[in-house]
Parts: structure tokens; sequence; C-alpha cells
């Protein structure tokens, strides 16, 4: 007969599948490594055990004893389930933003669960840090395996993960990827590939809010990774690139993976495929990418595979309601704006005619744009001035010798949330463009008019509805 010890026993030795119709149009081979094999569901199976059995030889964790650990969940789960085969108390310290799917699990297996704030800095006395801590001090036997510390975290890829990896893939992987968080996950794995070939690059998905990727630490609602501090697992130095990505991307990548490649994960997973396709974007044929997908996606249902709560969080749009550029384009041209017949100036064209254009319509700046559609520049009323006050001749002062740099453009079928963010690092005006020709321009006001006015529309039809349900 051939059979396991305890389940324990079945941790590590997941499989490579490869990625197919969202790798679509790149050049390199993209493989998923699938950690939701492992018993707990996710890649933290491997550090949970390897932090508990080596806790065990130095007697730091003894029989009866309790294990402590803030966790988003999927250590948690790794814990929890160590704790019900090996006879331990856990109580597992999660922030509120965790799925009530993985709360549940948790308390399947009999752990105790404490529930703490998201919002708090590591620092506060509220923090899962600071709570986790106080009760390991508090209660007699405890141990806390402590993940972001612990160097049996990267320590178990390192003798696990990697080494898969490189025998999966005989050597040939040229690039891996995964997201970052303890940073026991890519550190330990990057360690052991990197000793075989150093050549092999190593990339880490960030989502934006985590200070891996961005100076100020913000909220975000990917689980499981990203930090808002630097742990000593964290070995940065051997990391290639870290690529930021946002919810959104994360979770709409994540929805594909399930209904375009049957592979059904969670939300961090989404945001390491978002930073693969990427750096799959610069590579040949030759090469293999592989990206670590942490856990499955069954922890989320009520989250990022739910239709509603991804419209309430706007990660999609509402069905009634489209957020697309060329939308926006058309309520302007509907209210009597300038929308698709916007105001521009070609580049050969005298700097005397912008000057009629800003006092004939009002405006101060405007797009410099080619005869072929092509976004080719700005020009402003600053520039304007600075010609006449120069004692300049307008009408034989070409816009091309003065022009600025082209505003930031966009494609008509882009979302509002594209150029949201252009706004936010202070991009007055933006082209939005139709198979790369200039049909009109959007600014600040356009994206605030047309939210108000959906927003409205909104509020108008939960009253139909409500009037209706009550008739």
């Amino acid at each position: 007969m051939k059979y396991y010890e305890n389940i324990l026993e079945t941790v590590g030795s997941t499989p490579l599948v490869r990625v197919n119709k969202i790798s679509k149009g790149l050049k390199p081979l993209i493989l998923a490594k699938m950690e939701t094999f492992n018993p707990g569901g996710s890649v933290k199976d491997r550090p949970a055990l390897r932090m508990v059995e080596e806790a065990e030889k130095q007697g730091l964790l003894k029989p009866g004893g309790t294990i402590i650990e803030p966790t988003s969940g999927n250590t948690g789960t790794g814990l929890a389930q160590i704790s019900a085969v090996r006879g331990y108390r856990c109580i597992l310290v999660c922030p509120d933003k965790v799925a009530p799917e993985k709360i549940n699990l948790l308390r399947a297996y009999g752990a105790e669960v404490v529930i703490v704030p998201t919002s708090v800095s590591a620092s506060s006395h509220e923090s899962y840090y600071s709570v986790a801590n106080k009760l390991t001090n508090e209660i007699p036997g405890a141990f806390q395996p402590n993940q972001f510390a612990n160097p049996n975290n990267p320590m178990a890829h390192t003798v696990s993960t990697g080494p898969e990896i490189w025998e999966q893939t005989s050597g040939k992987i040229s690039a891996f990827v995964a997201g970052i968080g303890t940073g026991g996950t890519i550190s330990g794995t990057a360690r052991f590939l990197r000793e075989k070939n150093p050549g092999i690059k190593i990339v880490a998905a960030d989502p934006e809010g985590s200070i891996y990727s961005g100076d100020m630490a913000g909220s975000y609602k990917v689980e499981g990774i990203g930090e808002d501090f630097i742990p000593k697992n964290a070995d940065l130095k051997i990391v290639d690139e870290i690529i930021r990505v946002s919810d959104k991307e994360s979770f709409n990548m994540a929805r594909r993976l399930a209904r375009e490649e049957g592979i059904f994960v969670g939300g961090s997973s989404g945001t390491a495929m978002c930073a693969a396709l990427k750096v799959a974007e610069g590579m040949s044929t030759e090469d293999v990418i592989v990206v670590l997908m942490p856990d499955g996606g069954r922890g989320y249902l009520s989250k990022i595979y739910s239709e509603e709560w991804m419209r309430d969080s706007g990660f999609l749009p509402s069905p009634e309601h489209s957020y697309f550029l060329s939308d926006l384009l058309a309520r302007k041209e509907q209210h009597g704006k300038v929308g698709a017949s916007m105001i521009t100036v070609s580049p050969e064209e005298p700097v005397q005619k912008v000057i009629e254009l800003m006092a004939k319509h009002g405006i101060d700046q405007l797009p410099v744009v080619t005869a072929g559609g092509q976004n080719a520049g700005h020009i402003n009323d600053v520039v304007c001035m600075q010609v006449v006050f120069e004692r300049k001749d307008p009408s034989k002062m070409r816009v091309q010798d003065v022009m600025g740099k082209p505003f930031p453009q966009l494609e008509a079928n882009s979302e509002v949330d594209a150029l949201y963010k252009l706004f936010r690092l202070g991009n007055a005006m933006v082209v939005v463009t139709r198979d790369g020709k200039a049909e009109g321009v959007l600014t600040r006001y356009d994206i605030m008019a047309h939210l108000k006015e959906t927003i409205d529309n909104q509020e108008k039809d939960k009253k139909k509805s409500k009037a209706g349900a009550t008739a």
C-alpha cells in the first residue's frame, strides 16, 4: 500500500502549468507554479511547517504549547493545520480585510481568530503585529513563528520551492516572478535559483499602497502581499525589479485566469501574473518565465469572484453605466462642449493662430496634432506670452519651434481609471486617440462631471427601484 503518515507529508511538489490564452502574442513560455496544490491551499504551507519543526527541535515549542501568529490567512491556515495534527492550541491575529471564507477556514481547523483593524500603522497597539506580540507574552508556553523575521521562512523555499522549479524546468528558467510580502517566498526561492544560474531575472510583484514599490504606505485590498515596513526576511538586494500592480488589475487578472485558463486563484496570483506579462514583453521565444501562484480562489468567493463586491469596490463597471473614455467624449459633445472635434494646431502653423484660438474659445492650452492625427506636442498661453514679450513676430514664429512635449494620451477604449491615474500625477489634459490618431481631449473637470452624473443617475435608478418595489 502507498500512503502518507499524515497530511503534512503532502506539502510541496506542486506542479507547473502552462499559461496559454492570457499570454497570447508574447514570446516566452509562461509557467504558473500552482501552490494551491499544497494541502492547506497555499505556498505558506511550506514555511509554516519548517518554522514549527525547527521550533520543536530547538525546544521553543513543546507538547501542549500555543502557536500565535499575525497573518492575513494563508500562513495561519498552514499553522492551524499543523496544530490540528500535532495537538497545539493555535491563535491567529488577522486584519479585518481578510475574506470571511479564510476566517471560517481557520476556525474549521480549530484555530482561534482575533480580528484587528487594517487601517492602523504597524507601530499601533491595535496592529496585528502588536496584538500577536501581546498575546505571546501573556500566554504561558506560547510560541510565535514570526514569519517576517524567522530565517526558516525563506529557508523553506531555498530547500523546496527553488529546487522544484529548477528541476521542473530542466534549468531553463529565465525569470522568476512572485509577489512580495514577508519576503520569504521570493528571497528564499531566488537564493537557490541564483546559485544555479546568476543570470536568472528575479521580479517582485507589489500592490499599489505597499512601500516596496512606493514611498508612502497606503491602503490596498489585495491580501497576503505588500507591506508598510521592510521585514527582515525581505532580501531586496536579490530582486532585479519590482513591478507595481493595482488592485483592479490584480483582481481582473485573477478572474481572467479562472475564465480563460481554468486556473482558479486568489488576487495576489493576479498581481504576479500582471507583472509576469510585463516582464514577458521584453523577452524572446527562448525564455521561460515561472510565476508563482500563492493560493487558490475559494477563499475569495465573496470578494473578487462576487460581481456585486467588485462593482461596489469600483473594480467592475456597472452594467447600466459605462466607464470608457469614449463615453466621456460623447458626454462632452452631448452637452455642447468641445469633444470629438477638439481644438488643435499643427506644428507648421504660426503662433498667431494659437493666440487667436485661445482668445476665441477662452482656453489657455491646446494640443499640437500633425496632419496625420499624431499627438506631437502642446502649447500654452505662457509660451505665447513669452513670444510676444520678447518682441518676436507671432505670425512668423512656428508652433514647432516653441511647443512643449505632448500631453499624455490614451486610447478611446481605455477605462476611466487609467485617466484618473494620469490626472493624479499632475497632468492637466489628456489626448484621447483611436487607432493612434487624436480624437479628443479630456480634462480633470470632464472626469469629475462624468462621475458626478453617473452617481446621480445611479441614485435616481435606486429611487425608481424602491418606488416600484413599494408600489
